[in-house]
């Protein structure tokens, strides 16, 4: 009869099987480069990169997938290339790249200035320029943020301009202090258009205040669509969430704020220069620039 196996047998089992067994793969480094296909293990969501920036003190990736939706995730590990484990990590090559061609390009801002390359950013100026919001600010920021630091004009954000009178009337306008508003959806019959006629009627701010505005819903849609493949921007019925419909047409995520913000990072990487806008908004920005960047 034959004696049981202790559990030191170093021979016992089949050393054969053993060997054959698939060991578990190592995940690998990889930037995440505009353009790489990776899926997220966990989600399963599989598209290809279209933006890694940094947010809230960590670097997010953006995906895109086939029919167009876009989802945020934590760069790091969890993703999948050819069913391989790899870790995203900032895309220092590509970086490394754009800074290149920023440099060989560096005579053009992205508003198509002239850039100045021999001046460090002026001291703020008391004169300001209000904007409704936060997308707003980041547009007018990725475009004409360049020529605002040299001219020292600090960009300031409103909560909507229901309240732009009180806005107005703290600010304090006054000789040396200028102040350019730029408001969304500056239509005839509009509320925006009651508000503004409002301010105008003020004599008092008249040569120290300018008040303009473009005609789009949001400032999402004076991106221009064929920057997102696009040949216009879909038709929202009106009663309904307008960036929320923008969402479901495009077959984006939509469910709650951190999709809209995808939303928003998707189309604003869309965004290289004033060429990628409308330009109605581009007339607008230049004007209040202008305005407050004018001698008194």
């Amino acid at each position: 009869m034959d004696s049981p196996r202790r559990p030191t047998d170093r021979y016992a089992g089949d050393v054969i099987a053993a060997a054959r067994a698939p060991r578990p793969r190592r995940s690998r480094d990889v930037p995440a480069e505009p353009g790489l296909v990776v899926e997220h293990r966990e989600s399963g969501w599989c598209g290809a990169v279209v933006a890694c920036e940094k947010a809230g003190g960590m670097f997010v990736v953006t995906l895109e997938d086939r029919r167009g939706a876009v989802r945020a995730y934590p760069l790091g590990p969890g993703f999948l290339i050819d069913g391989a484990p790899v870790t995203l990590t900032p895309p220092v090559a590509a970086a490394a790249r754009a800074l290149a061609e920023h440099r060989r390009a560096a005579e053009r801002t992205a508003s198509g200035s002239v850039a100045v390359t021999d001046r460090r950013a002026t001291v703020a100026r008391a004169s300001r320029l209000y904007v409704e919001g936060r997308h707003d600010a980041e547009l007018v920021e990725k475009v004409w943020g360049a020529d605002l630091r040299v001219e020292g004009v600090v960009v300031e954000m409103l909560d909507g301009v229901d309240d732009l009178v009180d806005a107005i009337a703290a600010f304090e306008p006054g000789p040396g202090r200028r102040l350019g508003v730029l408001v969304d959806h500056l239509v005839p019959g509009s509320k925006e258009t009651a508000i503004v006629e409002a301010v105008r009627s003020r004599r008092a701010w008249r040569p120290h205040v300018l008040v303009v505005g473009h005609p789009y819903v949001d400032v999402w849609q004076s991106v221009r669509p064929q920057r997102l493949g696009w040949r216009a921007w879909p038709q929202i019925p009106r009663g309904s969430s307008w960036k929320v419909g923008i969402c479901q047409a495009a077959g984006w995520p939509h469910e709650t704020q951190a999709d809209l913000a995808a939303a928003w990072r998707h189309i604003l990487s869309s965004v290289g220069s004033y060429a990628d806008l409308e330009p109605a908004l581009l007339a607008r920005v230049e004007e209040l620039i202008d305005f407050v960047t004018a001698p008194d």
